[in-house]
């Protein structure tokens, strides 16, 4: 299952990607929000912490990895403006997503699978 997370997060960053290209700035946030929530509900499961809920997972992403310094700060705070980017995209229909807004959080998001992956393949 961990594995099968890591590539579903690899794979959605690439529609992120393809998203960018087009202009689809709204579609690009949800698929950024699910890159790092795949890769995330990696982590979290490989260390056997229960993934039930979105919220939840970003919960114990923090509880666990950020708030004891085995990841940065920055992780969290991207995992949580993606969230939220992502629920004002889908939910409100008076936000637009902008390409200022979306694009710079492209290398972050990039950043975290990255490290992530890694994490989950190391051996203890």
């Amino acid at each position: 299952m961990v594995a099968r997370e890591i590539e579903k997060a690899q794979s959605t960053y690439n529609q992120a990607c393809l998203m960018r290209e087009n202009g689809y700035w709204d579609a690009a946030a949800n698929r950024l929000y699910y890159a790092v929530f795949h890769a995330t509900s990696a982590l979290l499961i490989k260390d056997s912490y229960p993934v039930k809920t979105h919220h939840g997972a970003g919960m114990l992403f923090r509880q666990y990895y950020v708030k004891t310094n085995i990841l940065p700060e920055s992780f969290s705070d991207t995992f949580s403006l993606l969230q939220a980017l992502r629920e004002k995209s889908d939910y409100n229909c008076s936000f637009d997503a902008t390409q200022g807004l979306i694009n710079p959080l492209f290398a972050p998001t990039h950043q975290l699978i990255d490290t992530i992956a890694k994490m989950v393949t190391q051996q203890k």
